[in-house]
């Protein structure tokens, strides 16, 4: 077998051979992204929708409770000093903690239906953009 002329061969590090490899292309680039695709129109229930801010009030909605139950434990019962010191640092941290929780679940809500809105606008005006531009 004949050998090819040293001008021929490709080295590793050459641009040519950059353009060899496969690139990333939109497609690729979509199926490896976290955020949805106008594209792929699989309709998602409401509970893939609205899992996570459920999943953050009902959270933020424990802590809240558990943060009343200390501070109510903190300032009925008749413990020792040091616990009792302890119990009453420890109960409005949990109230503060859960009712933040708690808040941001409840603004999340919203803006999820606000965005829901805007897709359903954006699907809409992409298919008449498609009729409008491929006649």
């Amino acid at each position: 077998m004949e050998a090819l002329p040293r001008a021929l061969e490709v080295e590793e590090k050459s641009p040519e051979s950059k353009d060899l490899l496969p690139s990333q292309t939109a497609s690729s680039l979509c199926i490896s992204s976290r955020s949805e695709s106008v594209w792929t129109a699989t309709p998602r229930s409401n509970w893939e929708i609205y899992r996570k801010p459920i999943v953050i009030m009902s959270v933020g909605g424990a802590i809240l409770l558990f943060g009343v139950v200390i501070t109510c434990l903190a300032y009925t019962l008749h413990l020792g000093n040091n616990s009792l010191k302890v119990l009453k640092m420890i109960g409005p941290a949990f109230l503060s903690l859960g009712l933040m929780m708690l808040v941001c679940g409840l603004v999340w809500v919203p803006i999820i239906k606000k965005k829901q809105k805007q897709r359903q606008k954006s699907v809409f005006f992409q298919g008449l953009k498609s009729f409008f531009l491929n006649r």
